[in-house]
């Protein structure tokens, strides 16, 4: 349609079939088609909601969506299409690598090569709009939804949020394959205090502007066509009712222009946070801070077209939310076509393909992060493993457990390649053995929104661990595969303790006393404590939550049929007490030199501050050298650039890929500055003995930030820099912006 026959469809609909576009109600009230057909919930004036909700979520598949939007259609006074809508976080049938896990990868390409994969997958099933990319700074391992952040920094996380949205989106929502994205979570969702799911953030306005906005603001520029608001509030504001962040710093600042949603019940659930007094004024306050749709609060369907009669909502602003929710239909097609994508034969031919799987096998091992490799006698390192020993493959991760995330919605874990199952494609069977050791999880642990429990818990697993300790003595080397249960990560799972369960401990450490020789495999959504783990592995990877092709992309791993090349995107403490940490930590007035035993510092009397694992560490299989970096000037003014040049040579015997990474601190200036922030990278990938020079070129724009009176610039005065494989690494080079 053209935007005259948009403006000419807006202007003919009544008031209530307006309201309806900007109703959300979620899948289960279309579970049935006889729900669609009549018998639905009736508001006061008799019409059925159903028929006049714009857009619907958590429901898929291309036959079902066919049928309610047919139905759907029939019933809607103008014939508009419902809008299906889904969390296609990290895959749909084909799950990928969690997000946190992608980020590792250090590789926006490849991240939205997945995400291209999901839209074809998602868009054949019925799928109009995924709610992703979240773009939300995660920098305390407490906050259960880190595993869909991409991690700690600004700078990656606006990177890996652009790459998602092209990935999502393409040049053109109407072509086949191709859905809307939604960045969420509109602001700050990451900084919930004490990683407490849905409560307040309690953070400066300059903190927010110079980290916890850049990420949503690189998602925006790469155009994605909604943006979610976040549960938690900010200076003492809900998200969803704040004029100042969704219109002056949204709209007018950043320049966005599509849908805004809420999160589910958010609207309503500022009733709750005592910012409203009932769900009347919690519909008035969103509509006037720009929330066009309402998601499964009904509190816009209740409400609005009663404020607008009483004169407190000019119904202008009702049109304005709707002509952005009509636009964006327009844009997908789907007033040409209703159904888009959806389609069955599409579904069979896309779904788990060849090819699906083979990229997320890439991902898998693109993303796994080597933590440890220790020299093992005159045998080397333990990794990769050495096909001429017996392998004993043990613990609750070789088969049986869902390696996705709690986030994938859709699929089956059982179209999931397993541990035992990709060992046995890797090795003869009198290579290998295997054992479950131990439960996942401690009997009477809290998951959300159940417990699980076992009345034989204790027999089993002193079963499970007496056939674990003989497995264990018939082998060489023992691979253990520990980790977080899926749905200990995600939303509303936060925790105090982030080690893992003490049954699984338990496995580590008494297969520790007959068998040293231990590569620990550890699956996780989030940072965890490894103290006690690094001290009874002679190896340690890091695979995440990997999803369907995670067996093979871990076993090509383990047997070196690649060598790992993930970073770490979140720090990893030492203890639980360490959080929220970040590489990039503001400086302090009496910092604590490393090893300095001096009374009065920046320190904590039980435990270093520095990460056990920081931002941006990996080990390889082969042994990389970085030399010191070079600078083709020392001085430069606007408009000017500084070229900063590494060699990294691979020296060891193995192919292997390299994250180089450039980091860069402004020495002195108006707002204390971090004591460094990353600003560039690159992966190279080096033969044995090939080297390569690698450059970084320094703008003066890469040096803005928010300056102490409030604007958006950069200083003159002095940086230094390091171009190194880790946030640790690196010697320091220093220049002047004048």
């Amino acid at each position: 349609m053209t935007e005259r026959e948009l403006r000419i469809l807006l202007n003919d609909m009544s008031l209530e079939e307006k309201v309806g576009q900007m109703v959300q109600l979620p899948g289960q009230n279309y579970g049935s088609f006889a729900a669609v057909t009549g018998k639905a919930e009736k508001k006061e004036d008799g019409q059925p909601i159903l028929d006049q909700a714009g857009s619907t979520l958590g429901i898929y598949g291309a036959e079902k969506l066919k049928k309610i939007q047919k139905a759907y259609m029939e019933k809607q006074p103008h014939h508009i299409p419902l809008m299906f809508m889904l969390d296609v976080i990290h895959g749909y049938e084909t799950a990928f690598q969690c997000p946190l896990g992608m980020g590792a990868s250090f590789d926006p390409e490849l991240v939205k090569k997945c995400a291209e994969i999901a839209a074809k997958e998602a868009a054949a099933g019925g799928i109009h709009v995924t709610f992703s990319p979240m773009a939300d700074l995660a920098r305390d391992a407490r906050w259960g939804r880190v595993m869909e952040s991409t991690g700690e920094d600004p700078w990656l996380n606006g990177k890996m949020a652009a790459a998602m949205v092209e990935g999502f989106q393409g040049e053109n929502r109407k072509q086949t394959g191709k859905v809307s994205s939604c960045v969420k979570h509109f602001a700050a969702y990451g900084a919930a205090t004490a990683g407490l799911d849905y409560t307040n953030v309690e953070l400066s306005e300059h903190t927010l502007r110079e980290y916890y906005l850049k990420a949503y603001q690189e998602g925006i520029h790469a155009g994605c066509d909604m943006v979610m608001t976040s549960f938690n509030t900010w200076n003492g504001v809900p998200s969803t009712g704040n004029p100042w962040l969704m219109k002056e710093v949204l709209r007018k600042e950043m320049g966005f222009d599509g849908i805004v949603i809420s999160d589910w019940g958010a609207v309503g659930e500022m009733v709750n946070h005592g910012f409203c007094e009932d769900r009347k004024e919690a519909a008035e306050r969103a509509l006037k801070a720009g929330v066009d749709i309402d998601m499964c609060s009904d509190c816009y369907a209740d409400y609005l077209v009663d404020l607008v009669r009483e004169g407190v909502i000019d119904e202008k602003e009702i049109d304005e939310a709707v002509y952005r929710i009509l636009l964006l239909k327009n844009e997908l097609g789907l007033f040409e076509n209703p159904y888009k994508d959806a389609d069955e034969q599409r579904e069979k031919e896309l779904f788990l393909c060849e090819g699906h799987r083979r990229t997320a096998r890439e991902m898998v091992q693109k993303s796994a992060v080597l933590l440890k490799n220790e020299e093992d006698g005159k045998a080397g390192k333990l990794l990769p493993l050495n096909p001429a020993e017996k392998i004993a493959f043990i613990g609750p991760y070789i088969e049986g457990e869902d390696m996705r995330s709690s986030w994938v919605v859709t699929g089956s874990a059982k179209n999931s390649v397993s541990i035992c199952q990709a060992a046995k494609e890797a090795f003869r069977d009198d290579q290998i053995c295997f054992a479950k050791g131990c439960t996942l999880l401690d009997n009477d642990t809290l998951l959300n929104g159940s417990e699980y429990h076992s009345d034989s818990w204790e027999e089993d697993n002193d079963r499970l661990l007496c056939e674990a300790i003989q497995t264990a003595k018939q082998a060489d080397v023992v691979v253990l595969c520990l980790g977080e249960q899926n749905h200990q990560s995600g939303e509303a799972t936060s925790r105090t303790h982030l080690t893992l369960p003490k049954i699984q401990r338990t496995l580590l450490s008494e297969i520790s006393k007959v068998n040293p020789r231990i590569v620990t495999v550890i699956f996780s959504g989030r940072p965890l404590e490894l103290s006690e783990v690094e001290t009874h592995s002679k190896a340690m990877l890091e695979v995440w939550m990997p999803g369907t092709e995670g067996g093979h992309g871990i076993m090509d791993l383990l047997t070196g049929v690649c060598s790992p090349s993930g970073k770490l995107t979140m720090s990893f403490p030492y203890t639980v007490g360490q959080e929220p940490m970040s590489y990039s930590q503001l400086t302090s007035g009496r910092p604590c030199p490393k090893g300095s035993k001096a009374p009065f510092l920046t320190r904590y009397l039980d435990c270093s501050t520095a990460p056990l694992y920081p931002f941006g560490y990996g080990l390889s299989y082969t042994d990389f050298s970085i030399s010191e970096p070079t600078l083709d000037r020392t001085e430069m003014q606007a408009g000017e650039t500084i070229v900063a040049s590494v060699t990294v040579a691979n020296g060891g015997k193995r192919t292997g890929c390299e994250v180089v990474q450039l980091y860069i601190q402004d020495v002195a200036a108006s707002c204390v500055r971090p004591v460094k922030e990353l600003k560039g990278f690159r992966r190279v990938e080096l033969a044995p003995g090939e080297a390569q020079r690698v450059t970084f070129s320094i703008s003066e724009e890469m040096l803005r930030f928010h300056r102490g009176d409030g604007s958006f610039g950069s200083e003159p005065g002095k940086f230094r820099l390091w171009i190194g494989n880790s946030s640790e690494d690196g010697e320091a080079r220093e220049f002047f912006l004048y």
